[in-house]
C-alpha cells in the first residue's frame, strides 16, 4: 500500500466525523484551527449544507439543484442523512430534510479504484434565497481543465485544533496544485483526484468531507472534499475532480452545463 493510500485510509476512517465524540482522530500540538480558516459571514457559501448521518457521523455537501446535493461517496454508507440548509451555525439549518438511502447515489467506481469518492443525494424540493442557493458545476467544455494554480475556497464544519468540530462554518482560501506536486507527499494520486497546497497549515479535516471546493473566479465547484494527511497538517488536501465526473452527474441528476 502506498503512503498516499495509508493516509487516505486514516482520514476516511474519521472523515465524516462522529459528532457525539466531538473529536477528530489527529489533533496533537496544533495551535489554531487545523484548516487555518476564518469564520464565514452569513451567505458567503449559500450552497454549503451540513450532513448528519444516521450512524452519528457528520459531513458536508453542496447544493447543485433544487432537488440535488453533491457530496462524497464515503458519506453515503449509512441508512439516512439529515441535511441542514441555510445557516452557518452547525446542525441548525433554516430548512432540514431527512433523506433515506434509497435516494443516495454513489459513483460505481467508489471502492473499486481511487479518485471516485463522489456521490449524490436526491432531496425534496428546496427553494433558493440569499442564504440557500446552488453552486454551478464546470461546463462540459472544461472537462480537460485541470485548474492548476487556481485559487479556491473550501468551507466546512470539520475538525479544529482543540479536537472539536466547528460550531460555525469555517472557510479557507487554498490554491490547486498539480498532481505531480501532490505525489511528492503521497506517492501516487489518481488522475481524477486533485489537491491543494498545504501552505500556512491550511487543510480540510475530519467532518469537512463532502464539502465543495469552489473557484474564486466565476464560482464553480471543481472539487469534492475527500481526504487529507495525518493530522490534517503534514500534506496537501485532496478532492475528487468534479470535471471528470460530469457525465455521471448528468446521468443521475440531469444537472449539466454546456
Amino acid at each position: 500500500m502506498t503512503k498516499k493510500l495509508v493516509l487516505v485510509t486514516l482520514f476516511l476512517a474519521t472523515a465524516c466525523a462522529r459528532r457525539q465524540h466531538n473529536r477528530t482522530a489527529h489533533h496533537d500540538e496544533l495551535e489554531n484551527i487545523i484548516v487555518n480558516g476564518y469564520p464565514a459571514y452569513e451567505g458567503k457559501a449559500p450552497y454549503a449544507v451540513g450532513l448528519r448521518l444516521s450512524n452519528g457521523a457528520v459531513g458536508g455537501g453542496s447544493i447543485i439543484a433544487n432537488t440535488w446535493v453533491l457530496t462524497a461517496a464515503h458519506c453515503l454508507t449509512t441508512d439516512s442523512v439529515t441535511i441542514h440548509y441555510g445557516s452557518n451555525l452547525a446542525w441548525n439549518g433554516k430548512i432540514q430534510h431527512t433523506v433515506n438511502k434509497d435516494n443516495f447515489f454513489r459513483h460505481p467506481g467508489f471502492g473499486n479504484s481511487a479518485g471516485h469518492d463522489i456521490g449524490l443525494i436526491r432531496t425534496p424540493y428546496v427553494g433558493f434565497t440569499n442564504l440557500i442557493n446552488k453552486v454551478a458545476l464546470p461546463k462540459f467544455s472544461q472537462q480537460r481543465e485541470r485548474f492548476e494554480n487556481w485559487w479556491c475556497v473550501a468551507c466546512g464544519w470539520g475538525g479544529m485544533a482543540n479536537g472539536n468540530l466547528a460550531d460555525w462554518l469555517q472557510c479557507t482560501d487554498v490554491q490547486i496544485i498539480s498532481n505531480s506536486e501532490c505525489e511528492r507527499s503521497y506517492g501516487s494520486v489518481a488522475s481524477t483526484d486533485m489537491c491543494t497546497r498545504a501552505a500556512d497549515g491550511k487543510s480540510v479535516c475530519g467532518g469537512d468531507s463532502g464539502g465543495a471546493l469552489v473557484t474564486h473566479d466565476n464560482a464553480i465547484q471543481v472539487g469534492v472534499i475527500a481526504f487529507a494527511s495525518t493530522g490534517c497538517k503534514s500534506g496537501p488536501s485532496g478532492y475528487t475532480r468534479v470535471s471528470d465526473h460530469l457525465d455521471w452527474i448528468r446521468e443521475k441528476s440531469g444537472v449539466a452545463y454546456y
